[in-house]
C-alpha cells in the first residue's frame, strides 16, 4: 500500500483493490485501484478531495509512506 502526501494537495491512497467507506450506518464500496482523501479541510465531499485545496491557498510539503503488507 502506498500512502502519497501530494505537495499544497491530497493524500492519495493506492493499493490497487477496493475500498470499503464506512460513516454512521451508511457504507459504500468503492472499486478504484486509488482514492484522493482531503486534508485541506475545505472539500465539500469530505472525506474525499474535490479540488477545494487549490482555491484555498492551501500549502504543505509532499510525503510517501509505503506499507508492506506482504509480511
Amino acid at each position: 500500500m502506498k500512502i502519497e502526501f501530494r505537495e499544497n494537495g491530497s493524500i492519495g491512497i493506492e493499493t490497487g483493490g477496493k475500498y470499503v467507506f464506512r460513516q454512521g450506518d451508511q457504507e459504500v464500496v468503492i472499486e478504484k485501484a486509488r482514492v484522493s482523501l482531503c486534508r485541506c479541510g475545505h472539500s465539500g465531499n469530505k472525506p474525499f478531495c474535490d479540488g477545494s485545496h487549490k482555491a484555498a491557498g492551501f500549502v504543505a510539503p509532499a510525503a510517501v509512506i509505503e506499507l508492506n503488507t506482504d509480511a
